[in-house]
């Protein structure tokens, strides 16, 4: 998902499609470099291997990519962005059993994306060993082409903390290159070979699957074409549903060429085996064949600069849902969405790293990769059911046969890729570690709401209103704001009332009760706000959506120089704080923490759960820094949270003898 652009728009030129071609396509567009080598591997080369190879990955690309994602997901719009993460705000509401299908495709698109820059990357890099001149200086897995693969990487994951707003304008028009090249030379091979085109016929995929031996487990390979598929659902924000659909047809057209072209090759050119050759790069003339190295290589870092910045929205969504700790984010440029996130850039550099030492071939990393895409494609399809029946109210029947038809090619894509568990098992664990973070902080923030007690304002105004008057009690600031998760203003949590009464209260002149909203839609950001005591108590809801930054106390200032200037609530005409020696207003914000008291007693599973949550929030950015207030401007007061109070304790009392 790079940020070149956001383009939320129905609008199409010439420049919208451009864009597209640069964000949407590095992942599904580069997967010629090894899709099909994959496919025939060492095999010995025969009609029934190459021609039901390509014909499978011809109608994977129509029912997976152009059916399912292009025509059907695309259509799952929300406010223009798609994602597992848009599409569960869109139906969370309708199923109780979401939460989990919707962190497993959050979690395996994460974790299956850190082999897909190395595995790019290297494929491009492999091809210079065709060169003449470089043939043992380049030779797949020798230390200098790990060397170089590493350096092209580590440089790419260096240059995020900078964004991609210099660079990114020569995304599209590289993106285009790169298809016009594939489009060329598979049209190339086709016109001498035209006898290629009866592959597309479904009766090779057929008798590749049914008479080839283990015909069936070539699927793994196969997937291969279809994983960049996700992200681009993914992306729709970036460039709206018609720019996609347009740009597609090329796309798929330049695709299915070079497919076809490469199939020419070796049916008519090479011999019993490839042995270690890749047709990708057999099929270019030689006098072209640096330069087609070098548009692969921009190509591959482009495609690996779309999955880390989708990776970064990703996070970013499951901070703002609840799914993710808060962890630190920024904003590089002033291009709307464009965020970076340190840590997750960090986590991903040395997973991909890891990869290319480990792995050091991109024929072994292709034994390793798909098997989780597999996994977030059925999740998706789950929760689009959903959105089918409910949102779009299509008949039930027809629903349940799109379900069907995709629950067999998918389960059949999750059944040969599961073959590539030995070769992958280091993935579990970062995968497992993912789903646990999304899993407990989701369910504890689930438990501890159901500790956040609410009782009516209305039953302590006029207590606070006689506090502000007291003048025996020294005064804590002008404006007090508490944050507040209550979504009514007749309601409040019951610790701000304890925190503004108990040990030293805190007399302010007016009481602020903010409350950040999360909405379903993306980009909202606007806010209401109700007078409850005049001049005295006022709530304030702030409509933020999932995909923007909070900025907490740039809100509340923004509100009060607008309520200010509109000469609402009477502010204009009383004390704000400010002196002649400071003319800023006088605020102070109070953010409450809860921690696990040691008044607990837990069962396994509760103390499993929440003492990993507590253990989260404390190496987890914190309230203040996630909700954007300024330290100075804060006081953060320690709650502690009772879930199990120890009931049975056996004290004594021993008297003394006399």
């Amino acid at each position: 998902m790079t940020q070149t652009s956001s383009i939320h728009t129905k609008k199409v030129t010439f420049s919208t499609l451009l864009i597209a071609l640069g964000i949407i396509y590095g992942d599904i567009g580069t997967s010629p470099l090894y899709a099909l080598r994959a496919v025939i591997d060492e095999r010995p080369i025969s009609t029934v291997l190459v021609y039901g190879g390509v014909s499978c990955i011809f109608w994977t690309l129509v029912f997976q990519t152009t059916i399912k994602y292009v025509w059907l997901t695309l259509k799952a719009d929300n406010k223009g962005e798609g994602g597992v993460f848009s599409l569960y705000a869109l139906v969370h509401r309708y199923g109780k059993k979401l939460v989990i299908p919707t962190i497993l495709g959050a979690t395996t698109l994460l974790a299956d994306g850190i082999i897909t820059p190395p595995i790019s990357v290297a494929s491009a890099i492999e091809g210079l060993n065709m060169v003449p001149g470089f043939e043992t200086t380049f030779v797949a897995g020798n230390t200098l082409t790990i060397v170089l693969v590493a350096g092209i990487l580590s440089a790419l994951f260096f240059f995020q903390r900078f964004g991609t707003q210099a660079i990114g304008k020569f995304f599209g028009p590289v993106m285009f290159i790169w298809f016009s090249m594939l489009l060329v030379v598979g049209l190339h091979q086709i016109l001498l070979y035209p006898d290629i085109i009866k592959i597309l016929n479904p009766q090779h995929a057929y008798n590749l699957l049914v008479n080839y031996p283990k015909g069936f487990w070539l699927l793994g390979a196969v997937f291969l074409c279809t994983t960049g598929a996700e992200a681009l659902y993914s992306d729709l924000g970036h460039c709206g549903l018609k720019n996609i659909r347009i740009t597609w047809a090329f796309v798929k057209t330049s695709l299915v060429a070079c497919y076809l072209g490469q199939a020419a090759w070796i049916t008519h050119q090479a011999k019993t085996t490839l042995a270690g050759r890749n047709p990708f790069f057999e099929i270019m003339p030689q006098w072209f064949l640096l330069p087609s190295i070098i548009i692969a290589t921009a190509a591959t870092i482009i495609a690996s600069q779309a999955l880390i910045s989708g990776s970064f929205t990703l996070i970013s969504e499951a901070m703002n849902l609840n799914f993710w700790p808060r962890v630190t984010l920024r904003q590089p440029t002033d291009l709307k969405g464009q965020i970076y996130i340190p840590s997750v850039n960090g986590i991903l550099w040395f997973g991909c790293v890891l990869m290319i030492l480990y792995f050091k071939k991109s024929a072994h990393m292709e034994a390793a990769y798909g098997f989780s895409i597999t996994i977030a494609m059925m999740m998706t399809t789950f929760l689009l059911s959903y959105f089918l029946i409910y949102k779009l109210k299509w008949n039930k029947v027809f629903v349940f046969f799109i379900l069907f038809v995709f629950a067999v090619i998918e389960t059949s894509f999750f059944i040969a890729n599961v073959a590539k568990i030995k070769e992958r098992w280091m993935f579990l664990f970062f995968e497992l570690f993912i789903f646990t973070t999304m899993y407990v902080w989701y369910y504890s923030r689930k438990v501890n709401n159901r500790f956040t007690h609410f009782i009516k304002l209305y039953k302590y105004t006029s207590q606070i209103k006689e506090l502000s008057q007291d003048e025996s009690i020294p005064k804590f600031t002008t404006h007090l704001i508490y944050l507040t998760k209550a979504n009514t203003s007749e309601e409040l949590e019951q610790k701000i009332i304890k925190s503004i009464f108990s040990k030293k209260p805190k007399r302010a002149d007016v009481y602020w009760f903010l409350h950040i909203n999360r909405t379903d839609e993306p980009y909202t950001l606007n806010y209401e706000v109700a007078e409850l005591v005049d001049d005295k108590i006022i709530k304030v809801t702030v409509n933020i959506g999932f995909r923007v930054q909070p900025r907490t106390e740039l809100f509340f200032k923004k509100i009060m120089q607008q309520l200010v200037a509109n000469k609402e609530l009477n502010l204009h005409i009383r004390p704000d704080g400010s002196t002649k020696y400071n003319p800023e207003p006088d605020f102070k914000f109070v953010v409450l923490e809860k921690f696990l008291s040691v008044e607990n007693e837990f069962s396994l599973k509760e103390g499993l759960l929440l003492n990993s949550y507590f253990m989260l929030k404390r190496i987890s950015q914190s309230d203040v820094r996630a909700f954007g207030i300024d330290k100075s401007d804060v006081e953060i007061e320690q709650v502690p949270l009772v879930y199990h109070q120890v009931e049975n304790i056996d004290l004594v009392r021993k008297n003394e003898q006399a």
